[in-house]
């Protein structure tokens, strides 16, 4: 099976082509086809050049946008954080109560099948084009490692929701093959997860698609650069699930530095380093208020082109630039639509799910350096009261600015730097190094370095680890002599957030890893990462309750009558996986 691909991407007709298939329509990739039409094009009909190649990967990208849903709700709504509304149906509910049966819209794997079809399609051809000398070998890595990727990526999440599962890495004959037991021996989620790091760490290309070729480009307002997977993050995390921790560190640390050598300043000391407030301007990305006035609570910076709600609602700018890594955009012009409307939206969608009040409440229990007893993280930016009903909001801020009901654009939120910062500290604590976790986590290299500092502006030996790579940081910031590191600017995750730190310089391991989740939590709430961190520390610990009692807070603050059972269900690592039902 091949996909059609009937459009050659040229440089004459790159933008045209880009507008129709980068911002992920599929007009020119038809979906696999358990049948194939007489008419369908050949293998070597639409794999001739880099530009069918690159047309294949997009076709790619336009068949996984497909899954962003599926991978948002089954990663929100079967943890603690989201919960189901009055207008929820049946499997909405039966999903948030770990209750669900064969029928369930929301559990077929097909779909991430479907996906792995293209893949498979894809890597076979384009090694038959290495072969036969229709690309370079650089052009032969990129886009090999890119399809990859994306695939085991995919993997990654079947295996998270699934357990065991099939591993099929060439193209099948049609979709219904995969239920074929004996000849696709579904395999352990461990096994599973020895393959992909073993199959991604082989991959010869892991940077990013590098400037100056062609699908690298500006269309429509949009620059494509991270519409592509990191390689480096995925490995980290592949690399954390499995338990290698300086390894999983040491790729987190990559894409950590990946301005190092900018010559640009703003570059060099901002993307993806969580840089404070700038207190005279707000036009950063972290909670704050109007200068002089941070005891005033209505003097919050709350809008869509200053501080920390800024980063969901704000154009592909530079302050968007250093904190998105990878980000994919739903356009109303192009397929296919952005389903996070009529999940989310009160007024112009179905409503289907809300915040948790466990997660409300995990908002309220924080403190503010001003004193105020909430993180504005939460009611704020993350979710606003419409009416007597808590909104979701990280989704509706491009639609709402809008206002326009057939404008309905938004974006698919995949990775970003708190979320790197989260995980390179997870990798951190579980290396023995609990005091870089605790700086990341709370206030920064620059604060939690600062020992030994006196009346001199001396800083040549604090305000820096000491310590060989994945854990060199150094945010030395003085005048005499004059250093300045390139993590100077760096506040912390809660730092940022405007929020007195948690835990203490010297945490044991489990204390500080609980830090750490509790804070992605409130940090990265309905991105799609809930899940599957409860079930990367239960495994972790092989302690099922770790996992089990979060989501018996979450129905036993609802009043849900069934919350001691799902409990003693969920204490059952068995009972973590969804029936791999076709």
């Amino acid at each position: 099976m091949i996909t059609t691909i009937k459009t050659k991407i040229t440089k004459s007709i790159l933008s045209p082509v880009l507008g129709m298939v980068l911002l992920l329509s599929l007009g020119s990739c038809q979906d696999y086809l358990d049948v194939q039409p007489e008419d369908k094009l050949s293998g070597d009909q639409v794999y001739r050049n880099v530009f069918d190649a690159d047309a294949a990967v997009i076709g790619i990208y336009g068949k996984f946008m497909n899954l962003a849903e599926k991978h948002v709700i089954l990663n929100e709504m079967r943890a603690d954080l989201m919960t189901t509304t009055r207008n929820s149906n049946p499997f909405l509910k039966q999903l948030s109560e770990h209750n669900v049966t064969t029928e369930n819209a929301y559990i077929s794997p097909r779909q991430f099948y479907e996906v792995i079809q293209n893949c498979n399609d894809a890597l076979k051809n384009f090694d038959i084009m290495l072969v036969d000398k229709k690309f370079t070998q650089s052009q032969y890595e990129q886009r090999y490692a890119d399809v990859g990727c994306i695939r085991s990526w995919v993997y990654l999440q079947l295996g998270i929701h699934y357990g065991n599962v099939p591993y099929i890495t060439e193209p099948i004959e049609t979709l219904d093959e995969v239920k074929n037991i004996s000849k696709y021996p579904r395999i352990s989620f461990d096994q599973l997860i020895d393959r992909l790091v073993t199959f991604t760490e082989g991959l010869t290309y892991k940077k990013q698609y590098p400037n100056g070729i062609d699908i690298i480009t500006d269309v429509d307002n949009y620059n494509t650069a991270k519409f592509f997977i990191n390689k480096e993050c995925l490995l980290g995390d592949l690399q954390l699930w499995k338990g290698n921790y300086l390894a999983a560190a040491s790729h987190y640390k990559n894409v950590l530095e990946t301005s190092s050598n900018s010559s640009n300043i703003n570059e060099l000391f901002d993307v993806y380093r969580l840089k404070g407030a700038d207190v005279s301007t707000n036009n950063d990305l972290a909670v704050g208020y109007i200068r002089f006035s941070e005891q005033d609570a209505r003097s919050l910076i709350n809008n869509n082109t200053q501080g920390w709600r800024s980063m969901f609602a704000r154009e592909r700018d530079v302050l968007w630039n250093i904190e998105w890594i990878w980000s994919l955009p739903f356009d109303s012009d192009f397929a296919p639509e952005n389903p996070f409307i009529a999940i989310f939206s009160k007024n112009s969608g179905d409503y289907l799910a809300k915040p948790s009040q466990y997660a409300i409440d995990l908002w309220n229990s924080q403190t503010q350096f001003n004193s105020f007893p909430y993180d504005a993280r939460g009611s704020k930016f993350t979710y606003n009261m419409v009416g007597d009903d808590p909104v979701i909001m990280k989704y509706l801020y491009k639609f709402q600015a809008a206002n326009d009901p057939f404008k309905r654009e938004g974006d698919w939120f995949l990775y970003r730097a708190a979320k790197l910062h989260l995980r390179y500290a997870e990798a951190a604590n579980r290396d023995n190094q609990q005091k870089i976790a605790y700086a990341l986590l709370n206030v920064g290299i620059y604060e939690a370095y600062r020992e030994g500092l006196t009346g001199s502006d001396d800083v040549t030996n604090v305000m820096q680890t000491k310590e060989p790579f994945p854990y060199d940081f150094d945010a030395r910031n003085g005048e005499a002599p004059r250093f300045r590191g390139n993590w100077h600017r760096n506040v912390g995750i809660r730092g940022r957030a405007y929020l007195t730190s948690v835990g203490a310089i010297g945490d044991d391991v489990i204390t500080t890893e609980n830090n750490i989740i509790n804070e992605a939590a409130l940090e990265l709430a309905y991105e799609g990462n809930r899940w599957e961190d409860l079930v990367r520390i239960a495994r972790r610990r092989n302690d099922p309750s770790f996992l089990a009692d979060k989501i018996y807070e979450k129905l036993n603050k609802e009043g849900n009558a069934e919350a001691a059972n799902v409990r003693t269900k969920l204490m059952n690592p068995n009972n973590w996986y969804l029936p791999f039902n076709w």
